[in-house]
């Protein structure tokens, strides 16, 4: 929209500075998001007289990191514009992993590239890896430099040189930015305690425990047990300081715009070391306003769609992950108000399907996944999911209550169940996980453990059972199929792919031994690797299985993800079913939640336009599909991937 004051305003910046290193393109993008740069921002920062002045300063910015860019970025950001839906393809695959323990450090990491071909992975997340304190950093973000890498795992040329490396093979690279709050190690919060009140302005800090004790009404807690409360006491200064993660990570003030700038800055810097993908954590968080939660306030969404607006200027060929664990009618929420593309984050995680993945397994049925997901808001086009069974972060139970009501269940009762039965505490489970910030009072709790301990592979191997160590496979294999499947990018957390389990050594870590995540953080096993060659191996069977997924699924167009998903009720509440679609290829997918045989109804499959009589088979074995007189029977914890033969 044509605005005369914000080409006033951009007019006379763009003369200040001189015109004459900012080439066409950059040009154009500025000129064609500038009008709603200019919008959102006297949004964001309606009472300040000194507006023009931050927006003179913004654009500055805009233009040296955009003078900053690669040559071969550009490249690719226009590549990407004439391909803006690259990350919404069938071909991509991505893990996530710890650089440290993974292969030690970055130059490790670089040799163990060849891991990922021979998986079939693609898109490769690297956990945390900025500079923060060797101590008090919380797995990482807690950061301060957001310009350095920690030294042990290496510097910011080897981040640089592994972008390049895997662009050349076609690969993507992801790195996390921390959004919502620094160390207390940062130079910002060094300036601060120092007594710069600008630097006391980048946080919020209050003189004593009235302002703090209001916002505690509302504020829920993010670590009860370990980090209780919302601010802390800061001797230095006399002050109290928002920390709603831990003492030692302090809150932004996004209200102060030399905030949005600086982190701005960051962001456009690591984008420009050839990073596809920027996970921004916390994004939730990033708005604070007395008398609510301060979470998921349309402020937080204002302000990441500016600096979405900002991003595509310099670089639109880097898209936003949204790190937004919330409830499943917010999430969606973090894609934006745009029907054909992103105006805020272009992927988000997918953590409601990978709850109610692990409450399918416990309750070996479809019912809270069928209704949960058949009403979760649809998101726009142009977005997509990042689907994962485990990640680095413990499980929350974020389903909506009154969808376990419509299940059947008691709402609490039913997720007190859940976290009994994934902890081991009912004599009769198969996972071993641990109760993660337990809330003694309401009997609420997340879940820790690795997606194989979880699965009943761990207590399968200390008890020497075959058998269940067979079903422990199978929910493993079963549970990598629906993310393979589901609409969006799967995403493995390493280690997964060879079923290691949890890992207790952290228990002897004073560094770690709060903090009970870490037993699903396992070091990678390299010794177990040499197992995914050798047949009849545990690990050559998951390996080789999620490999044969990844490479079938690069071949079925329909698993791209264009809002192409149609949930079957198939009328049994043992199954899972799904239609994917694209243009003339279409699939059916089945899964078994349940330790015994099933059927699928031959009525189920005529009506999703699968013919039976036509011939059948199944995309992930090859092999045709009969029907009797019940319909097509699955093993326990079997899988289809349905097509016309």
């Amino acid at each position: 929209m044509y605005n005369p004051t914000s080409k006033r305003l951009l007019s006379d910046i763009l003369n200040k500075r001189g015109k004459a290193s900012l080439d066409r393109d950059f040009m154009i993008r500025l000129s064609a998001n500038f009008h709603t740069i200019f919008s959102y921002f006297h949004q964001l920062y309606p009472l300040r007289d000194d507006v023009w002045d931050h927006l003179g300063t913004l654009v500055n910015r805009l233009a040296d990191a955009y003078e900053k860019r690669p040559v071969a970025l550009r490249k690719m950001d226009r590549d990407r514009e004439l391909a803006p839906d690259w990350f919404l393809s069938e071909k991509l695959a991505g893990m996530m992993l710890y650089v440290d323990r993974f292969a030690n450090d970055l130059q490790g990491f670089q040799k163990k590239i060849p891991y990922f071909d021979k998986l079939g992975i693609n898109l490769i997340h690297l956990m945390p890896l900025l500079k923060c304190p060797k101590e008090n950093n919380d797995g990482g973000y807690a950061v301060s430099n957001y310009r350095e890498v920690n030294p042990e795992l290496g510097s910011m040329d080897d981040i640089r040189k592994i972008a390049k490396i895997l662009h050349q093979q076609g690969k993507y690279l992801m790195l996390d930015l921390a959004i919502n709050h620094t160390s207390n190690e940062h130079e910002w919060a060094q300036k601060a305690i120092a007594g710069e009140r600008e630097y006391q302005d980048f946080y919020y800090f209050y003189d004593n425990r009235h302002t703090p004790d209001q916002f505690e009404q509302s504020m829920p807690q993010v670590f009860p047990e370990t980090a209780p409360g919302n601010f802390t006491y800061v001797p230095e200064l006399n002050k109290w300081v928002m920390s709603v993660f831990h003492d030692y990570q302090w809150d932004l003030n996004f209200s102060n715009p030399k905030v949005f700038i600086e982190m701005l800055d960051n962001l456009l810097f690591l984008a420009n070391q050839g990073v596809d993908i920027l996970r921004l954590d916390a994004l939730a968080f990033t708005w604070k306003k007395l008398g609510t939660s301060c979470q998921n306030l349309d402020e937080a969404h204002l302000l990441l769609q500016t600096l979405k607006a900002c991003a595509q200027v310099v670089a639109p060929g880097t898209i936003f992950l949204a790190e937004a664990i919330v409830a499943p009618h917010e999430i969606v929420k973090y894609f934006g108000d745009n029907q054909g593309f992103s105006n805020e984050c272009d992927l988000a995680y997918n953590a409601t399907l990978m709850t109610l993945l692990w409450e399918s397994i416990a309750t070996k049925n479809n019912r809270l996944l069928h209704i949960s997901l058949s009403n979760v808001p649809g998101k726009p086009l142009g977005t997509t999911w990042l689907n994962y069974v485990r990640c680095h972060d413990d499980i929350g139970l974020g389903y909506e209550d009154y969808h376990a009501t419509l299940a059947g269940y008691d709402a609490s009762g039913h997720r007190r169940f859940i976290i009994d039965f994934l902890t081991g505490a009912i004599d009769w489970s198969f996972a071993s996980g641990r109760p993660f910030m337990e809330d003694k009072k309401n009997g609420d709790a997340r879940i820790s453990g690795s997606l194989a301990s979880l699965a009943g592979l761990e207590k399968a191997l200390r008890n020497q059972d075959e058998y269940a160590q067979e079903l422990a496979f199978k929910r493993i294999i079963l549970l990598h199929a629906i993310i393979m499947a589901f609409g969006g990018i799967p995403l493995l957390y390493m280690g997964d792919e060879l079923g290691l389990i949890n890992d207790y050594s952290y228990e002897q870590d004073k560094k770690k031994a709060h903090d009970n995540r870490w037993m699903h953080r396992p070091k990678m096993d390299w010794d177990l690797v040499k197992n995914v060659d050798v047949k009849g191996t545990l690990e050559y069977n998951i390996f080789q299985s999620i490999s044969k997924m990844i490479t079938v699924r690069r071949q079925s167009p329909e698993f791209r993800d264009a809002n192409n998903l149609h949930i079957v009720d198939s009328g049994n509440q043992h199954l899972f079913v799904f239609v994917r679609y694209w243009g003339k290829h279409r699939s059916m997918a089945v899964f078994n939640l349940n330790d015994h045989r099933e059927f699928l109804h031959v009525d189920v499959l005529n009506q999703q336009n699968f013919i039976v009589q036509s011939g059948l088979k199944d995309k992930y074995t090859g092999a045709a599909l009969s029907c009797d007189w019940h319909g097509l029977e699955l093993a326990p914890y079997q899988f289809y991937w349905i097509t016309q033969a």
